[in-house]
């Protein structure tokens, strides 16, 4: 039989979900207290008493899409060895996360970026901070296939990341956007040029 603290967890779960489900189709300004408990036929107090304010919902909502957005893209990778084994392993699970319009929706990191890119609180610095902590990773990835000696001593590590992410942002867009159905096959061939320019 389910206890009540499970019952509370299950319930906090079903509530930061369906924030999320909100978020990646319609943005995470659309997520509301009385939305989420519509959806749940809960109360909008009952929503409130597990989750506090719209700004701390919005806020779990991106712990919660960053905890899935590393399970699916990076923890798999690291099975692989360190260099550029790893690193194909990453772009391309990364890339794949863009094509697969149906599963994923969008992604929060680059969505969210533009609805609050100019904006200041909580939420902006959450997104910021998610952002910056996957370029780190990216980064120290790239780093480790230098030092492998599977990419040039001299590349700019900085400026790798930069056209990596570069390459995700467009393959969203074309893939969701203008409906492209190349859109994957144009992103693996320009990961492919990037990387054989980075080769020693």
């Amino acid at each position: 039989m389910e206890t009540r603290s499970e019952r509370a967890e299950s319930t906090l779960a079903a509530i930061v979900g369906a924030a999320l489900n909100m978020a990646v189709t319609e943005g995470l300004e659309s997520i509301s207290l009385g939305e989420v408990a519509k959806r749940l036929d809960l109360s909008k107090s009952g929503v409130f008493s597990r989750v506090g304010s719209r700004e701390q919902l919005q806020v779990a909502v991106l712990l919660e899409f960053d905890k899935r957005f590393l399970q699916t893209v990076f923890l798999p990778a690291m099975s692989e060895p360190r260099g550029l084994p790893r690193l194909q392993a990453v772009m391309q699970r990364w890339l794949a996360w863009a094509s697969d319009v149906e599963r994923h929706k969008t992604c929060l990191y680059t969505a969210g970026a533009f609805e609050y890119d100019d904006r200041e609180g909580p939420v902006r610095e959450h997104l910021l901070d998610g952002v910056l902590r996957w370029r780190a990773t990216l980064r120290r990835t790239v780093l480790q296939a230098i030092e492998a000696g599977h990419l040039r001593a001299d590349l700019d590590a900085e400026q790798m990341v930069f056209e990596m992410d570069a390459l995700f942002i467009i393959l969203l867009h074309d893939a969701r956007f203008l409906r492209d159905p190349r859109a994957s096959e144009r992103a693996a061939r320009a990961w492919q040029r990037l990387l054989d320019a980075s080769r020693p």
